[in-house]
């Protein structure tokens, strides 16, 4: 078996980001702990004794209190969650919005191929730290982004920044630079739009938690899903159900797995932000916890608010609206929000958010929060602008292809389909090519057609 493969499935691979997870959650780790974690440090990874060791650290991490005066209150619960959103998102104002909403099934699509664009555009540099993507778009005059990027170009600008053609993800046959598609690539970014399609498709709005995790298991092959996904897969293998599937012996629990699922459950709640985070919350509880869980329900907040609001700082706000005040991400975006209130430039906030975070470890560069707040710096800095606000997100580096996603989802709820740049859309040749058992490749208004049917069984959407 492939050592990728079992990076997510042995226990002393996640020690390091355990310890990193359980700082961040202001766990008190003992001084026995830290001893625990040097002597396990110091073992061969394949080494049996360090995994026995490791699944019992994880087991003690995952149970300690809280040191005195965290300043942070981040309950997962739905409840919990709700209590604790600012009083404006506790108002709830758009409870039925159907009457705003305006040309719902083009803003639909439009999200389907924003978030397809802004995804193939990141797709073949993820992993890529931001000093190299901007090398390479510098040398290929493409800088800031105005197209995809291709890797044909100059032989020796290839081999100065490791652009290579084999060793494309996920199946995909080549790396997805943009003369090697024919059609948006698979990715897991649209595997999870295309599965929520799905349940909502079998199961309706009131689908479950559990709908969720059957689905994933009978849709989804496991080695299609990746760092928190992957351990809740083997958790409801192992019959350990959500919302414990989400918190047994994963590391992940707050990587940007559920951000990156949350998108469909803002489609088919248009105006409506607050149903649109309890299904991101349905979903994203499958599999993660606090910031993990907000960073989705953030995401399907958003969307839901884009069909109704032009405003990128009121599309960002709704989101928030949405989550705890009291949490570390919450803290981070009305940061982020505050800098471009005050005039900071772009490249000045990307700046500011590579000093608190570092791209080149593991945890920083696939953590919900550091990616949230690049998503909401191309947000407001893009201005509505398609080309603009994914060139943004993927240039600021960290996890590219989901940003780039979530970015321009937003946009095209938005903007819709008839508002988008034609050279962004072209591309794409209306098609996706999904992992999702019985999808294949798809036509995207396919997609958006499916998804309008589920939007038009609500009650409170159905003359749209």
């Amino acid at each position: 078996m492939k050592a990728s493969v079992l990076y997510y499935l042995q226990y002393g691979h996640h020690i390091d980001i355990e310890r990193r997870q359980a700082m961040d959650e202001g766990r008190a780790i003992s001084e026995q702990l830290e001893e625990r974690y040097a002597r396990m440090s110091g073992l061969d990874p394949n080494d049996p004794l360090r995994e026995q060791l490791a699944a019992d650290y994880l087991d003690q991490m995952g149970s300690l209190p809280l040191i005195e005066g965290y300043p942070y209150t981040e309950p997962s619960d739905l409840d919990g969650i709700r209590a604790l959103r600012p009083e404006y998102g506790q108002r709830a104002e758009r409870q039925n919005a159907a009457s705003e909403v305006a040309d719902i099934a083009d803003r639909v699509y439009g999200a389907w191929l924003g978030r397809s664009a802004g995804c193939l555009l990141g797709h073949p540099i993820e992993g890529w730290r931001r000093e190299r993507i901007a090398g390479l778009l510098r040398e290929t005059d493409n800088h800031p982004i105005r197209y995809y990027i291709s890797s044909d170009i100059d032989l020796s600008i290839a081999a100065k920044y490791g652009v290579v053609n084999e060793g494309g993800s996920y199946g995909n046959r080549c790396v997805s630079w943009i003369n090697n598609v024919e059609h948006m690539v698979e990715d897991d970014d649209l595997n999870y739009t295309i599965l929520g399609l799905a349940v909502a498709e079998k199961h309706g709005y009131e689908f479950s938690p559990d709908d969720v995790a059957e689905a994933w298991l009978n849709l989804l092959p496991a080695l299609r899903t990746c760092t928190a996904e992957r351990i809740a897969y083997r958790n409801l293998l192992n019959l350990i159900a959500p919302p414990a599937s989400a918190s047994y012996r994963n590391a992940y629990r707050e990587w940007i797995g559920a951000q990156i699922r949350a998108d469909f459950y803002g489609y088919i709640h248009p105006g409506n932000p607050e149903k649109a985070a309890e299904g991101a919350w349905r979903d994203a509880s499958v599999s993660h916890v606090k910031n993990g869980i907000y960073g989705a329900m953030w995401v399907a907040a958003m969307l839901a608010a884009a069909a109704v609001a032009e405003k990128m700082e009121e599309i960002v706000m709704a989101g928030l609206g949405q989550i705890p005040a009291t949490s570390r991400l919450a803290g981070e975006l009305t940061e982020v929000l505050q800098w471009h209130a005050d005039g900071v430039s772009y490249e000045a906030a990307v700046e500011r958010i590579h000093g608190k975070y570092d791209e080149a470890h593991p945890y920083h560069w696939c953590h919900t929060i550091s990616n949230a707040m690049v998503v909401a710096a191309a947000l407001l800095y893009g201005e509505g602008d398609l080309e603009s606000t994914i060139g943004k997100a993927v240039m600021a580096g960290f996890d590219t292809d989901c940003n780039g996603a979530t970015a321009g989802s937003v946009i095209g709820m938005r903007n819709g389909a008839s508002r988008l740049p034609e050279k962004w859309v072209e591309p794409l040749q209306d098609k996706i090519r999904s992992g999702v058992d019985g999808f294949g490749i798809v036509p995207i208004s396919k997609l958006a057609e499916r998804t309008m049917a589920i939007v038009r069984s609500n009650e409170a959407y159905r003359s749209l």
